[in-house]
């Protein structure tokens, strides 16, 4: 009798010891941590404009506030005439001649933006002066450069092209171009694009 107690109990004993080990270690999809994932930090981005008669500074205020970026203003010590047919003969004989004025304002912590919007108006079939020597004064290596313009009826023309040779090297998104007008861009042309770029808040 007592050999047969002792036979079950070293059974028992052993059915224990083998479900405690299969609760210690479980195998299977259900052992497996479950995976960590981490979200990609948002885009900081500038929106960087000149504007002589405020079209694109319209546009660019636009672009600011749909991505939560950061805006400034390109500013030189360069004054054009008020008169509308002198200021575009300067600005055409400033732009054949390859003419960069004193930049006259800069941005904060240029190194921290992964995507700098810049905004130019179309001036004879490129981009103004101005903006031409703040390109020339800053690194865009690792930036996204996304270029945006304002025009009369011009389009596009040379701007981006142009600004695609100042920036060899460069990473470039889809450049837009917005009719001239100081009421800004279309809501929906401008919010399909920014989607687009991955850059709507």
């Amino acid at each position: 009798m007592k050999k047969t107690t002792g036979i079950l109990m070293s059974a028992a004993l052993m059915i224990s010891m083998a479900a405690c080990g299969n609760a210690a270690a479980p195998e299977g999809p259900a052992a497996a941590e479950p995976a960590q994932t981490k979200a990609a930090a948002p885009k900081k981005i500038l929106v960087v404009y000149y504007s002589y008669s405020g079209n694109t500074q319209a546009v660019a205020q636009q672009i600011a506030k749909a991505t939560g970026g950061t805006l400034f203003e390109i500013t030189t010590d360069h004054q054009y005439p008020e008169a509308y047919n002198a200021m575009t003969a300067q600005a055409k004989k400033e732009i054949q001649a390859g003419f960069k004025p004193e930049l006259t304002s800069k941005p904060e912590n240029w190194a921290d933006y992964d995507m700098v919007f810049v905004g130019s108006p179309n001036w004879w079939g490129t981009y103004a002066p101005a903006v031409s020597a703040f390109l020339a004064a800053y690194d865009f290596k690792g930036k996204t450069v996304v270029p945006f313009f304002t025009h009369g009826g011009g389009g596009m023309q040379n701007c981006e092209r142009d600004m695609k040779k100042q920036l060899a090297g460069a990473t470039f998104g889809t450049a837009m171009t917005f009719p001239g007008r100081s009421s800004g861009a279309n809501e929906k042309t401008l919010a399909a694009w920014l989607t687009q770029l991955g850059a709507a808040k």
